[in-house]
């Protein structure tokens, strides 16, 4: 909203007014109506007329609908879920994500990412000059669900080890709140070269499980003794994850940095950092709704247990002897590397 106050627009917002904050620019009107209830929602357009419609709700199809042959341009927000893949990792997605990717084409393969698809259709079947934004997960203050609460609650209760899956390597792209909208603001810009195109957005920068909880907990001046395990038995691990298996999911930025121009204006390490700061100021409440959906239930007991079973199972593994112990391959490790062991390697 920002963006669009600067570049002159009259700003017209249209929500239930539950999520009223002072950042919102005061020149901006609100149009308090609930997009779900389709009465509510036909009146509030009524036979209004824009130059730029920017939408953003679950209602996108019946938005696009009501809104064809009456904005100059539309510009919409909907979900990464579409890639075949990306919700279900047993099925094959290539890495980086393109646009061109395969998409949900069955209920079956996936409900939520179907639907995702079908929306997306619609939006083009009703504006074919759409640009059509795919977020990944959006983190930065005021995030419903905040998965930097993971880490800054356990910094704030004093937690000194954390569990990660497979020593938390795993990537998936996420998008700080500032760089989404830029990416945005950028289709705005230039109206004619996002014209009928899908833009994966995200930070360029995207970090593993373990630099996330690095970054978090050094904002805070805090160092945890992260404890890896096999994502099997990695249960705490699973709500900071947040997917089933620990693939990666990372997206192809290449369309919107060339064609809009797109850079990140808050680097993501600078960005979390913002994010758990704004969090120690404003938490959430134990057991409310954000915690609720994060499904952590910061049961540090049971945490501990886990974490002193593996290491005393660990401790008690017996030594499996090999003929030849495997290394990590020394193709390329120049004249005379064959035969020389780890060791030596290493030295």
């Amino acid at each position: 909203m920002r963006g669009l106050v600067d570049r002159g627009f009259a700003v017209t917002i249209m929500h239930r007014g539950e999520h009223e904050t002072d950042d919102t620019p005061a020149v901006v009107e609100h149009l308090h109506r609930d997009p779900y209830d389709d009465d509510q929602l036909r009146d509030a357009l009524a036979s209004s007329t824009f130059d730029l419609v920017v939408a953003m709700y679950g209602r996108l199809r019946r938005i696009a609908e009501l809104t064809e042959g009456r904005t100059g341009q539309f510009v919409s927000v909907g979900g990464v879920p579409a890639y075949r893949g990306w919700m279900n990792p047993w099925l094959p997605m290539p890495l980086p994500i393109p646009e061109d990717a395969p998409l949900v084409r069955a209920a079956e393969d996936d409900e939520k990412g179907y639907r995702i698809v079908r929306t997306e259709e619609a939006v083009f079947a009703h504006h074919p000059r759409a640009a059509h934004f795919r977020y990944p997960y959006v983190y930065g203050p005021r995030q419903l669900v905040p998965r930097e609460w993971l880490i800054v609650r356990r910094v704030l209760d004093g937690r000194e080890r954390i569990v990660v899956a497979d020593e938390g390597l795993t990537l998936h792209h996420h998008g700080y709140t500032e760089n989404l909208a830029h990416a945005v603001l950028l289709a705005v810009d230039n109206a004619d070269a996002a014209a009928g195109l899908v833009f994966n957005a995200g930070d360029e920068d995207v970090l593993s499980v373990r630099q996330v909880i690095e970054v978090v907990a050094g904002t805070l001046g805090h160092e945890f003794d992260i404890v890896s395990m096999p994502y099997e038995l990695a249960t705490p691990a699973r709500p900071l994850l947040a997917q089933p298996l620990p693939t990666h999911r990372v997206l192809d930025l290449t369309r919107v940095k060339t064609m809009l121009g797109y850079r990140d204006v808050v680097p993501p390490r600078t960005a979390l950092a913002e994010t758990a700061r704004w969090l120690v100021d404003h938490p959430p409440e134990p057991g409310g709704m954000e915690e609720t959906v994060l499904t952590d239930q910061f049961d540090y007991a049971a945490e501990d247990q886990l974490i002193d079973e593996w290491h005393r199972t660990l401790a008690t593994m017996p030594a499996v002897p090999f003929a030849t112990e495997p290394g990590y391959g020394l193709a390329y490790s120049g004249p005379g590397g064959r035969g020389r062991s780890n060791e030596e390697f290493d030295a």
